[in-house]
């Protein structure tokens, strides 16, 4: 009889164990590989830009915190046995809660649903705790212990179900996610990082776009690699300016207009706060540093005002082989396209591209398989997104 009792406890301090383990193991890795970013907006917004997440430290804190919660409820409900890993919804249910912030919490806190959610979750958890405490005497007496017991591995389905949960109910779109990592990592001044993120990725919107933009500028690579990421909206989004979809949740604008060395006064347009700052300055700061004139070309380059661009182009740069990229590109295809072009281009290795690019596309039938296979060759360039871009 001693022998039984002994066993029992053995199995189910082992079971508290392994539930405690598996969950702090979930939630630090979930918290500081994936959800960190997003803590880190909920965080500015709750304490109005005041305090700044730490990722390691806010994955360590709430996870103790959490598995305190776990080991209070497990004191209250009494639940060491086959059930023992619903102690743990309390705690799954507000990490859920915390990682299911979105874009409109900036604008507006606030948890929305959960508000009534949360209630009727936990009370469908109180039904089934006391469920589970009223079938508690009705268990085997003979209980196998160890990690490949009934018992264990009921509580690991269990907890295996919360843990989808938590996957399934919170923020997990991809392209917010990149969103939020480019803008912690221009916050930290780390543009090289806020380009790698989700690069791989053909997903993108304005906001991520004009991250890019601006970690691009940062570097001065914008007309030199703008278009190798997949590129969305209008050339006024490549700024967060009055007329711009374009908006920053976590990085401050004033960031932006420090870099750029010059910052509207007041609510403008892109086309207007260009113009300002041409006049502001005398075009001294386009020709010295390039940055602003830069943001107006790509601007034009992403609505395809071929015909702008080329006009503009000569007034911030000569005319030869040390052009950006994308200009190159651009003119190339300007030159082809216009029988009067104000500008003529011409480069050896892109012309011979550009008349591949035409073979390529009059051998292919239907637009989708052109597409397709433009894409396999020509993705990154300025003719892929003039072409066949958002």
């Amino acid at each position: 009889m001693a022998l039984n009792s002994t066993n029992r406890k053995d199995s189910t301090l082992t079971v508290r164990v392994a539930c405690a383990v598996l969950f702090c193991t979930f939630s630090y890795c979930w918290l500081y590989y994936f959800q960190s970013d997003l803590l880190a907006l909920l965080q500015h917004v709750l304490s109005n830009g005041q305090t700044h997440y730490s990722r390691m430290v806010g994955a360590l804190l709430i996870t103790a915190l959490l598995q305190l919660l776990a080991l209070i409820v497990a004191a209250v409900v009494r639940l060491y046995r086959r059930t023992h890993a619903l102690c743990y919804l309390p705690s799954v249910l507000l990490l859920t809660i915390l990682s299911d912030v979105g874009a409109s919490f900036a604008s507006h806190p606030s948890f929305g649903h959960w508000l009534w959610t949360a209630p009727l979750v936990l009370v469908v958890w109180g039904a089934a705790v006391w469920l589970s405490r009223q079938l508690m005497p009705f268990g085997t007496s003979r209980v196998a212990a160890g990690i490949f017991s009934r018992r264990m591995w009921i509580n690991m389905l269990i907890m295996a179900l919360m843990f989808l949960s938590v996957a399934l109910l919170s923020e997990t779109g991809a392209v917010f996610h990149y969103r939020m990592h480019a803008e912690t990592a221009l916050l930290q001044n780390q543009p090289d990082e806020a380009l790698r993120v989700g690069s791989r990725s053909h997903e993108t919107d304005v906001h991520l776009t004009m991250l890019r933009a601006h970690a691009l500028y940062r570097q001065g690579l914008l007309g030199e690699r703008l278009f190798q990421y997949p590129v969305k909206g209008s050339g006024a989004d490549l700024l967060p300016l009055q007329d711009s979809r374009s908006r920053l949740l976590l990085l401050p604008a004033d960031s932006v207009w420090y870099h750029l060395g010059v910052r509207p006064a007041h609510p403008m347009t892109f086309s207007r706060f260009m113009a300002s700052a041409r006049a502001l300055h005398a075009d001294s700061l386009f020709v010295r540093n390039k940055s602003l004139a830069d943001y107006q070309l790509c601007a034009l380059l992403v609505d395809r005002k071929l015909d702008a661009f080329a006009a503009l182009l000569p007034a911030y740069y000569a005319i030869d082989d040390a052009l950006p990229r994308h200009y190159k590109e651009a003119l190339i295809l300007y030159t082809h396209q216009r029988r009067t072009p104000v500008v003529v281009y011409h480069d050896a290795v892109l012309d011979e591209d550009w008349d591949d690019l035409q073979q390529l596309e009059h051998s292919t039938d239907g637009r989708n398989d052109r597409k397709l296979k433009v894409l396999d060759k020509y993705q990154g360039t300025y003719w892929y997104y003039y072409f066949y871009g958002s």
